[in-house]
């Protein structure tokens, strides 16, 4: 009923920059909270960045200055712009989304399905 799909990962150089994109679709009467999570080999799943549906933003600490979440809420769509990538940011990004919507019109949690960012030289 409702879906995340994400696009955007892949492969860069340390100092390169990346696009993430996800787009929500389905049955939706409102947006919540709007969020990019990583999980890294061996370690826990993090919130990277999130932005609220007024467009208050807050970051990971050792991702700010770098990168830059954004919504387009006539899209339902939320972005995340990395700059400066390092090896340390290679991880599966997730779209997370917080969704008033479905047949029952309930609020529900809902998770894209990951896409790999690798930061190599």
């Amino acid at each position: 009923q409702v879906q995340l799909v994400e696009s955007g990962g892949g492969s860069v150089q340390p100092g390169g920059s990346l696009r993430l994109s996800c787009a929500a679709s389905g049955l939706i009467f409102r947006i919540k909270a709007m969020g990019w999570y990583r999980q890294a080999p061996g370690k826990q799943r993090e919130l990277v960045a999130a932005i609220t549906s007024g467009g208050s933003t807050n970051y990971l600490d050792s991702v700010k200055d770098r990168f830059i979440i954004s919504r387009d809420n006539a899209q339902n769509t939320v972005y995340l712009q990395m700059n400066s990538l390092k090896p340390e940011d290679t991880a599966v990004y997730y779209c997370n989304a917080v969704i008033v919507g479905g047949l029952a019109y309930r609020e529900n949690d809902y998770w894209g399905q990951g896409t790999q960012v690798t930061v190599s030289s």
